[in-house]
């Protein structure tokens, strides 16, 4: 009963009055959206649905190219912090048990920093005069500072530190509870080390890579903050274009239609995929 109460009240109320508010008209009031229903004379209830704000999503390219860039920058994201994270992972569980508590709370402890300051400090790392390129230049990698600072490059940087402990503590639970045994026999098998990893370790530790790809890309898509403080103007994503929408255009009813369908965008493959693993699970797959 609880789990559904905590549904209820934590994301269907608010996604309804979301979803109300997408169907209004805009207008110059506080709140700044016309009422759905309203009593003409007394006598009748009026409901009037705006559908035009769903239909300016589909045909005004800034919106579509927003969910676009948001997709690409997710899924090459999630890529990304599932290759860095995996290893780490790996290591972790295959770290000596005294080891392994310690290794976790180094992975949690940026947790205990505002996430806003971690962000807000990689500025001062990737701008031209920052920390990395004036250690490139020590190095002697580099003559000139390299221009990362306000690119998609300082976003994607942005988005795999802030959200790789979401990747690796799938990961390291999967792979810690694995049966080491299995590689084992697999080498007796006269199984080279790089095949029992691929044949054995990966499709083990899959419900981690799922879980971790599943945290990483959904917050990933609707980023606001790592794009706005790292990324340039030309760096298009959703949760850029709804701040404008609901703060400097003052649109909320094309900001909440906006909202839903990421929403759905989110929701539906999530929910398929639940479903898919239920059916494979009662087919003992």
């Amino acid at each position: 009963m609880v789990p559904y109460a905590w549904l209820l009240v934590l994301f269907l109320v608010p996604f309804f009055i979301v979803f109300k508010i997408s169907f209004s008209e805009i207008r110059i009031a506080i709140p700044p959206y016309a009422p759905l229903y309203e009593m003409v004379n007394d006598t009748y209830l009026q409901i009037t649905l705006n559908l035009a704000n769903y239909q300016r999503l589909f045909s005004d390219s800034l919106y579509v190219n927003s969910y676009l860039s948001s997709l690409k920058i997710a899924v090459l994201s999630t890529v990304l912090t599932l290759l860095v994270g995996y290893p780490i992972a790996y290591g972790m569980a295959r770290a000596p048990k005294t080891w392994r508590l310690p290794l976790v709370m180094l992975v949690i402890l940026p947790f205990w920093t505002s996430f806003l300051i971690r962000v807000y400090a990689w500025i001062g790392i990737l701008k031209p005069e920052g920390f990395l390129n004036m250690f490139l230049i020590w190095l002697g990698i580099i003559d000139e500072p390299l221009v990362i600072l306000h690119t998609d490059v300082a976003v994607y940087i942005g988005i795999v530190y802030s959200y790789l402990p979401f990747m690796i503590l799938p990961l390291y639970s999967s792979l810690e509870k694995m049966d080491h045994s299995l590689l084992e026999a697999a080498s007796d098998l006269g199984c080279p080390p790089f095949q029992a990893f691929w044949k054995v370790t990966f499709p083990l530790s899959l419900p981690g890579v799922i879980a971790g790809c599943f945290l990483v890309f959904i917050p990933a898509v609707g980023e606001f903050v790592i794009p706005d403080l790292l990324g340039g103007s030309s760096t298009l994503m959703i949760g850029k274009t709804l701040w404008a929408e609901f703060f400097n255009n003052r649109d909320w009813p094309l900001a909440s239609a906006a909202a839903v369908i990421l929403l759905l965008m989110l929701v539906v493959p999530i929910v398929w995929f639940q479903k898919f693993q239920s059916r494979r699970s009662a087919l003992g797959e």
